[in-house]
Parts: structure tokens; C-alpha cells; sequence
């Protein structure tokens, strides 16, 4: 690794580990920021010295004695900042999409680390706006799902579950739901056949506009697994560090899912598709073939969750379901029961943006937060109670991560209106040069 690229390292791993993640860890539940190590280069000593060893097992920023000691150690070997100001400086005497690139992730990495500082107790309040336009590139805004919930509320009556008012269409969806649900028993067998079908689909409609050089990639090579109490619906983990008898690599993952999640077949399948084809594991397989390739700089191996790349990844994810099928819009996919779940799979991620602008912006209270992404979001109570506590309430989650979902979402959309398959999806999946939420547009345009 060249100085940016150790700088990128530190960065990367250094906020992993002050907010308690282990990127080597295969599990979701002991990763955080960090999504991704899948390159061959040695750690760097901000995950492997003593000090990582010990915030770590403390479990990353907290007031708590302990970990304020842990965490003051850590600083002190490791250059946290420094290394993100390397990271600026670097950006700013560069032009081009990886300068800009580098630029948003040096502002994201910024306001994590003084999120970090003011958990621990050891730095001011972090103002919402400036978390905004740091994932964001600009302010946050509140969701509007009516045109969503009124467009779910028609296609529930035509399946035979009609209702005239929120309590009513709330009962809709739940029955809805249930004449639907994917029994715990049944979940493997239905990922594999949804994976098949998606990969088949991928290979139609997405495949034929990249580079020639990415249908030899694996989309998919995924494993479900299932997880007890999580505080996540599910987790893609990104592994990307087994290889081949040449060398080249095998582009493996896992999801985990939450066994305690209620999901009927159609949310299901669009859930597959957001995680892993023509999704995340999708994403990730081709940004790591690029960079294997040396089409992509060290950067695109080290991804991460709370940054511009990932609100854009999350859009990406989001559209998995239309571009499998080639559609533009939920209307136009080939079944009206995907329709909805597709549409309640999107009020979820309005409901997350929600979440953290009641919580944030507003000051609402847990409960309240709740009640209102149940009943005009439509999202189970499971989901309700997650989205306003243990993802809404997180200091960096909360106040940073969930409104990418949404931005993400309607940036993508947009982008596929306006530009042909053959310039959209190269640009999406790195083929154009690495990019993020606010730079994507020019790899498109250029």
C-alpha cells in the first residue's frame, strides 16, 4: 500500500474499531462500519495492535471507564484524524471522481469519529445537519408515504383484503402479510429458488450492458443463515477472501437472517434481490473483480457502511428488484403481489429516514416515533419497534445512517428514468470509475 492507501486503511478501520467493529469477524452481529477487508494486503496495526485488541473487546466508544481508557489509548497510538486529513489532503490535490470520492469520504469519516468523541464524552454534540450533508451532500427531510400506502391500500382490496381507513388498512396488510408468510422452515429452500431466479433474470437484463469481462463473475455465491435476537432484520457480510487454485477470487458471502422477522414471500424475494442479487453481494463481487483487476484503487476493497458509497450501494439495492426485471417503476413488474411487497419494502426504508428525522430533528419520543412508522408506514411491530430504538436511537445509525436508504433509493430511480441501460449500469457498478451518492451522475454523463 501507497501512504493513501495505508490512510484509507487507518481511517477505515480505526472508526471500525472505536465503535466496536471487528471487519473479520464473519458475522454481522461483530461488524460495524467496516463491510469489507477482501483484499490480500496486511492489516493495518489500527486493527491488529494491542489497543485495538483491547477498545475492541471493550466494546468501542462509551462513557464507561473502561472503554473511555480503552478508547484514550487507542487515540494515542493510532492517528485517527491524521489519517483522515491525510485522506482530504490527498483528495483535494486531486481531480477527477476519485478525488471527489475520497473528498466525501474524508467529510463522512470526520463526523463519525467526532460521533465517537461525543459518545465517549469527550467532544461536543454533532449538529443533525452536518451528519446530513455528510452522507448526504445535503440537509435531511421527512418521507411522505401516502402515495405509496394509498397505492398498497388498492393493490391489498384487489387481492381480497380491502380497508377504508388506517386501522382498517393496517389489518389489511397484516392479514396480507400472513396469508403470505415465509415459514421459518421454508427459508432456505425459497432463498435458493429466489436466488436461482434472480440470478437468471440478472443475466437477461443486466449482464449484456457491463463490461464483457464481469459475466465470468459470480453474483451470488451466497449463504443464508439464520441468527436468534438480532437487532438487524439481516446482514450481508461481505467476505471476498477465499480463492481459487489460481489465486483469483471467489467472491463468497453470507446473509444472516433474523429468525424472528415477519416477511411474507413477496417482500421476501424483493429482500433477496436488495441483498444479494442483483444487490449487495452483486455490488460487491464486481468492485471487488475491478480492483482485483487494477480498474479500481485500493479504496473500492475497504467499503463501508455511514458514507456517500453506501447511501448509493442502498439505492442500488433498493432497485435490485426492477433491474432484475427490467422495469422502471414497482407497477410494471410482471406480478402485483411482488408490486406490493415491493412497495412495502420501500415504505420500510421510508420509515427508517423517519425514524431518524422524528428521533434527531424533532426530538420525538421512542414510543411516539413508533406508533407513527406502524401506522403510516405500514411496518410490523417487530420492525416498528427496531426502527425507533435500537436502529433509530443509535447514536451513529440513527443520526446518520438510515436516511441513506431513502436518498439512495430515489437517486437511482432517477438516474435509470433519465439514462439508458447501456449508460446507467456500467456507471452504478464501478465500471466508469468508483463512485458515490453524489458522483455517480458524472460517471454517467462523462
Amino acid at each position: 500500500m501507497d501512504a493513501l492507501d495505508h490512510a484509507v486503511a487507518t481511517a477505515v478501520l480505526g472508526l471500525d474499531t472505536l465503535w466496536g467493529g471487528d471487519v473479520m469477524n464473519p458475522s454481522g452481529l461483530g461488524r460495524f462500519i467496516a463491510d469489507s477487508w477482501f483484499s490480500d494486503e496486511p492489516l493495518p496495526a489500527a486493527y491488529t495492535g494491542v489497543e485495538a485488541v483491547r477498545l475492541r473487546a471493550a466494546g468501542g466508544t462509551s462513557p464507561k471507564p473502561e472503554a473511555a481508557a480503552a478508547m484514550d489509548a487507542y487515540l494515542a497510538a493510532v492517528d485517527v484524524r491524521g489519517a483522515i486529513a491525510l485522506l482530504r489532503d490527498e483528495a483535494g490535490r486531486g481531480e477527477g471522481l476519485r478525488a471527489r470520492y475520497l473528498e466525501g469520504l474524508g467529510f463522512c469519516f470526520e463526523v463519525m469519529l467526532d460521533l465517537a468523541l461525543e459518545v465517549a464524552g469527550k467532544g461536543e454534540p454533532v449538529p443533525y445537519e452536518r451528519c446530513m450533508r455528510a452522507i448526504l451532500g445535503q440537509p435531511g427531510s421527512p418521507s411522505d408515504p401516502v402515495s405509496r400506502r394509498e397505492r398498497v391500500r388498492e393493490l391489498l382490496a384487489a387481492a381480497g383484503f380491502p380497508s377504508t381507513d388506517g386501522p382498517g388498512l393496517l389489518a389489511a396488510v397484516d392479514a396480507w402479510r400472513a396469508a403470505r408468510i415465509v415459514p421459518r422452515e421454508e427459508i432456505h429452500a425459497l432463498s435458493a429458488r429466489f436466488v436461482a431466479e434472480l440470478d437468471a433474470l440478472a443475466a437477461r437484463n443486466l449482464v449484456p450492458h457491463l463490461p464483457v469481462e464481469l459475466a465470468r463473475v459470480p453474483r451470488a455465491n451466497v449463504t443464508f443463515l439464520m441468527i436468534e435476537n438480532a437487532w438487524f432484520s439481516g446482514s450481508m457480510n461481505y467476505l471476498g477472501r477465499a480463492r481459487r487454485p489460481d489465486g483469483s477470487p471467489e467472491y463468497e458471502a453470507t446473509y444472516e437472517l433474523n429468525a424472528s422477522l415477519q416477511i411474507s414471500r413477496p417482500e421476501f424475494a424483493q429482500l433477496v434481490s436488495h441483498e444479494v442479487v442483483p444487490g449487495h453481494v452483486t455490488t460487491f463481487a464486481y468492485l471487488q473483480n475491478l480492483y482485483v483487476r487494477g480498474v479500481l484503487g485500493f479504496e473500492a476493497s475497504v467499503l463501508t457502511m455511514n458514507t456517500r458509497p453506501a447511501a448509493l450501494f442502498e439505492g442500488i439495492a433498493n432497485n435490485a428488484i426492477l433491474m432484475a426485471h427490467g422495469v422502471l417503476s414497482p407497477e410494471e413488474l410482471p406480478d402485483r403481489d411482488l408490486e406490493a411487497g415491493c412497495l412495502l419494502a420501500l415504505l420500510q426504508d421510508d420509515a427508517k429516514n423517519q425514524s431518524s428525522w422524528l428521533t434527531w430533528n424533532e426530538g420525538w419520543p421512542k414510543d411516539d416515533v413508533a406508533r407513527v412508522l406502524r401506522n403510516d408506514y405500514l411496518v410490523s411491530d417487530e420492525r416498528a419497534d427496531k426502527l425507533s430504538g435500537a436502529w433509530g436511537r443509535h447514536p451513529l445509525l440513527g443520526r446518520m445512517y438510515l436516511p441513506a436508504y431513502r436518498a439512495g433509493t430515489e437517486k437511482v430511480a432517477e438516474l435509470r428514468r433519465k439514462y439508458s441501460k447501456e449508460k446507467i449500469l456500467p456507471a452504478l457498478f464501478g465500471c466508469r470509475g468508483v463512485v458515490d451518492l453524489t458522483t455517480v451522475e458524472e460517471a454517467v454523463a462523462g
